[in-house]
């Protein structure tokens, strides 16, 4: 029986391979990646390198095994057909026989357009007949905090997310959750709704950045079209800044407000205070 994580060396896999050292022996561990010299760190701690691609179906003939657990964190190729990216996955385990399929979606309150890759994946897992755990990843911290130089160099928060709330969590949070499902028991055919122990609005964030900078940081709200605008300007395809809009329209709405609880029990202690990552992210 093997644990195994694709897109392993991407930003939330690599939180989960680490979590996974704390608690199963490396050889347990399959690394799926596309590059394996990205994983180079990985190998070097004993844990299984696979290579494959989501584009080329072939390279996952053979990869999973019977009784094998593993996590398919979604694929970030919004241009390659995500759906289809995941299905070649889903079908490979399925011929496999694997104990377990872990997925990597959304609130199942959002209905913005980045959901909809998600939902019409769960629907081809659902259907597979394979046993499976839904991981509906609420918004990221670092969604926010990895993109602070335009907010520092212009002193403001801008955003089309009105006075919206957002329940966010670490990496670290949502991979402790995932770590928990591969290596536990009872997940079996379970929804998990994931969000931070607190929410919170972009004005408020504002403060915090204020805070910890010492500089006077405003919330800009600005309307939907104005916010494609200043994204494409800055370099964003049309496509993905529609995207990201959306997501604001949907924050405007409380759709990223997940307040199960659900994160913190499978993680077993409390998400990581939005402050805390603001810090770590000051520090670069």
């Amino acid at each position: 029986m093997s644990i195994v994580v694709t897109g392993a060396t991407g930003h939330l896999g690599r939180h989960v391979v680490d979590q996974l050292l704390e608690k199963v022996p490396a050889e347990q561990i399959t690394a799926l990646v596309r590059d394996e010299a990205k994983a180079a760190d990985f190998a070097a701690r004993g844990v299984r390198i696979a290579v494959a691609d989501y584009n080329t179906p072939e390279t996952f003939d053979g990869l999973f095994a019977a009784g094998d657990r593993v996590l398919l964190i979604s694929g970030n190729e919004f241009d390659k057909g995500r759906v289809q990216q995941h299905t070649v996955v889903i079908d490979a385990a399925k011929a496999a026989g694997v104990a377990l399929l872990a997925y990597t979606s959304a609130p199942g309150s959002l209905t913005a357009a980045l959901a909809d890759d998600h939902r019409a994946t769960e629907k081809v897992l659902l259907a597979s007949g394979l046993p499976y755990t839904l991981l509906r990843n609420g918004w990221y911290h670092e969604n926010y905090t990895e993109n602070l130089a335009p907010v520092l160099a212009h002193d403001a928060v801008v955003a089309a997310a009105g006075e919206g709330r957002i329940s966010s969590a670490s990496r670290a949070d949502y991979a402790a959750a995932a770590v928990a499902v591969l290596t536990g028991e009872g997940h079996e055919n379970k929804t998990y709704e994931l969000g931070g122990d607190e929410a919170w609005s972009l004005a408020e964030y504002a403060a915090e950045l204020s805070r910890q900078t010492g500089k006077e940081i405003a919330y800009n709200s600005v309307p939907g079209e104005t916010m494609q605008g200043i994204l494409t300007g800055a370099g964003v395809p049309e496509a993905m800044a529609a995207i990201l809009v959306g997501v604001d329209a949907s924050i405007a709405e409380g759709e990223l407000v997940v307040s199960t609880g659900d994160l913190s029990r499978l993680a077993g202690r409390p998400t990581t205070p939005l402050a805390e990552v603001v810090t770590a992210a000051l520090k670069g």
